[in-house]
């Protein structure tokens, strides 16, 4: 059986376990829609985030602090598949190279199209960033929306998550660090 079939055949097994009528109408393309979604929601694993950002590495003297703000995503927890959505702030500080704009918002995507956990995406996207640059720092904030504390549990409409990781001087630099709290601080919780 292909790894396809065995999937669709996992949503109609859940589909009748809840109740459902896996041959209703409505629900006959289901488990192949299910599938693909499945597919694009989880195709960061097949991604390198060092090759994204190798392909539009560029060489300049800019040493100031780089900024883009409000990246959205979406992604769905590893503990109940539930999904994440939020929006990423991310800093660098060049040292001697920049990246195509386009890539960080990229590299977001990678982490989060993973089942994943807040905290580690965070973390991730900072060393993949700090890694592949060497830059004089990085910064990435996240704040997220968890369905899983929203839809079922504790049920708390609207609450978000904050998590940030820090690197080079945005760690050791209070003001380095206080000055992207403060760009991406009017963002936060919008």
């Amino acid at each position: 059986m292909s790894k396809e079939l065995e999937f669709e055949n996992s949503v109609r097994n859940m589909l009748s376990y809840v109740g459902e009528d896996i041959n209703r109408e409505g629900l006959e393309k289901t488990p192949s829609r299910v599938r693909k979604a499945f597919e694009f929601m989880c195709s960061g694993y097949d991604k390198n985030p060092r090759e994204i950002i190798n392909q539009a590495l560029f060489t300049s003297t800019n040493d100031e602090m780089v900024v883009i703000k409000d990246i959205e995503f979406y992604s769905m927890c590893e503990h109940h598949m539930l999904p994440i959505i939020g929006k990423a702030h991310i800093a660098y500080i060049p040292n001697g190279k920049v990246v195509g704009l386009s890539k960080i918002p990229r590299i977001v995507d990678v982490f989060a199209r993973r089942l994943q956990i807040q905290e580690q995406m965070t973390e991730q996207i900072c060393d993949a960033l700090h890694e592949t640059l060497n830059p004089k720092g990085v910064a990435v904030m996240i704040d997220a929306r968890h369905m899983c504390m929203e839809m079922r549990g504790v049920e708390k409409i609207c609450s978000t998550t904050v998590t940030s990781a820090l690197r080079g001087l945005f760690k050791r630099e209070k003001k380095t660090k206080d000055e992207f709290l403060s760009i991406v601080a009017q963002s936060l919780h919008k």
